[in-house]
């Protein structure tokens, strides 16, 4: 079963500002997470900016599940997401 990946504007933004290397790192491991989100995802602790992360190499995927959709909310450096 795979889920569809739908992003905000905000995710889309941030995306486009990552560099090349970060896009196709991104864009193979939400590929992988498709399959399964919640076996590689983390629960917020805080639920005011999304309810699940993913760490994909320096970069972290805020997201929230509706149904059999992935919701892309942000996507930003671990140090700076949260901020």
């Amino acid at each position: 079963m795979t889920y569809e990946l739908l992003y905000t504007p905000t995710a889309a933004a941030d995306i486009d500002r990552l560099d090349l290397v970060s896009k196709k790192r991104l864009c193979k491991a939400l590929e992988k997470f498709q399959e399964r989100p919640l076996y590689h995802a983390r629960k917020m602790m805080n639920s005011s900016l999304g309810d699940y992360r993913f760490r994909v190499g320096d970069h972290r995927v805020i997201f929230d599940l509706d149904g059999q959709r992935i919701i892309v909310l942000r996507v930003g450096h671990r140090r700076e997401i949260y901020r």
